[in-house]
C-alpha cells in the first residue's frame, strides 16, 4: 500500500489540509459563533442597564440600581443596605428575564 502511495505522487495538498478545514469550520459554527453571540447579548444588556432597573449579580445577589456609571453600579439589596459593583459583575436583569418568558 505505501508503494502505491509513493508511487502516485503520496496524494494531494487538499488531501491533507482538508480535514484541519473542515475541523475549523465545524468549531467555527459550534463553538465561536455561539459564543461571540451570547457576549454580544449581554455586552448590550449592560449597555441598556438604567436607574431603577432590578439585576442579578453573578454572585446571584438580586437587587436595584440606584446609581449607575460606565464602570460602577449602586444597587439597592434592602431598605438600607447600599452595596456597590463593578458593572461587569451583573449577570442578567430581572424584567428582561420576565419579558423573555412571556
Amino acid at each position: 500500500m505505501f508503494q502505491y502511495a509513493a508511487a502516485t505522487g503520496g496524494g494531494s495538498i487538499l488531501g491533507l489540509v482538508g480535514p484541519f478545514v473542515l475541523m475549523f469550520v465545524v468549531f467555527y459554527f459550534l463553538l465561536i459563533r455561539p459564543q461571540q453571540k451570547k457576549t454580544k447579548t449581554r455586552n448590550a444588556m449592560l449597555k441598556s442597564l438604567k436607574k431603577g432597573d432590578k439585576i442579578v449579580t453573578i454572585g446571584g445577589l438580586h437587587g436595584t440600581i440606584m446609581e449607575i456609571s460606565d464602570d460602577i453600579v449602586v444597587l439597592r439589596v434592602n431598605d438600607v443596605t447600599k452595596l456597590t459593583f463593578d458593572r461587569g459583575s451583573i449577570s442578567h436583569s430581572v424584567a428582561t428575564d420576565v419579558e423573555e418568558k412571556v
